[in-house]
């Protein structure tokens, strides 16, 4: 079973502004510590919804967007038409990040990002390993991997194969229920908290998650699946095998992913 991620991301490309490009782009800037990215290659494994190879470009970035999904390729196709971009700044194909065969006709790049990706392939460890052979000396790798939560992550797996085995609509209703119970819960901790606008007031401002949407990151939640997961430490020592260097990471101790900026080691 594959969740039809692009089928989702085109409705957060009927509802992009400009306020979401540029808080998109702010969390570029930061996790990566640069103002622009000229005169950088810049490849997005699993572009989504493209609104990341789109920032990318608007900094000056040369971006390679591939997606194993088609309809994840015309989203990202879409905005690079709709911002006018040309193949010599921002080129679009369908791809797969275990594919060696097809990775191999790309260069080495600046910078490779894939954020929140990986783990949906059902081979993650191949697909990091496969993602950082295509960063340059020097270079860096931008992913994000779900937290390994133990028995949460576990009950997830149940949930999200669940989802996806349910017909439409009754995995959309599976969708609203869990989501109900999930948000009633969280609201009455912190209730009892006496904090409750704590809880609500980021479902408000969640554009300024990265330019995201709640309900279309919910069924991406949900629904995502192959799903897998690992701690920090199991990260950095993979890629630290791989002459990877830590250079700037955010971890959670919840459910949710912890974001990793790896140099690659000159040799």
């Amino acid at each position: 079973m594959r969740f039809g991620f692009g089928k989702n991301w085109k409705k957060l490309v009927s509802i992009l502004d400009e306020d979401r490009i540029v808080e998109a782009e702010s969390s570029i800037k930061s996790m990566l510590s640069c103002e622009n990215l000229k005169d950088k290659s810049f490849i997005d494994i699993g572009s989504g919804s493209g609104l990341f190879s789109l920032v990318a470009a608007r900094l000056g970035a040369k971006v390679n967007s591939f997606d194993y999904d088609i309809n994840s390729v015309e989203c990202t196709a879409y905005l690079k038409n709709k911002y006018n971009f040309n193949d010599d700044i921002w080129k679009v194909e369908q791809g797969d990040v275990l594919d060696k065969e097809y990775l191999s006709k790309y260069d080495k790049h600046n910078i490779v990002y894939s954020w929140g990706v990986l783990h949906h392939t059902g081979e993650m460890w191949d697909a990091i390993e496969n993602a950082s052979d295509l960063v340059k000396e020097d270079g860096l790798l931008f992913i994000a991997i779900y937290n390994d939560q133990g028995w949460k992550s576990t009950v997830w797996t149940w949930i999200k194969r669940t989802y996806n085995f349910l017909p439409w609509p009754l995995n959309s209703v599976f969708s609203l229920l869990l989501f109900i119970t999930v948000f009633t819960i969280g609201f009455l901790k912190y209730l009892i908290l006496l904090k409750p606008m704590t809880y609500i007031r980021p479902y408000f401002n969640y554009k300024k998650k990265r330019g995201m949407n709640p309900f279309i990151d919910w069924t991406d939640w949900v629904g995502g699946y192959p799903f897998e997961v690992a701690t920090p430490d199991e990260i950095i020592e993979f890629l630290g095998k791989r002459k990877f260097s830590l250079i700037k990471s955010v971890t959670i101790s919840s459910l949710g992913c912890n974001e990793f900026v790896f140099n690659k080691n000159k040799s």
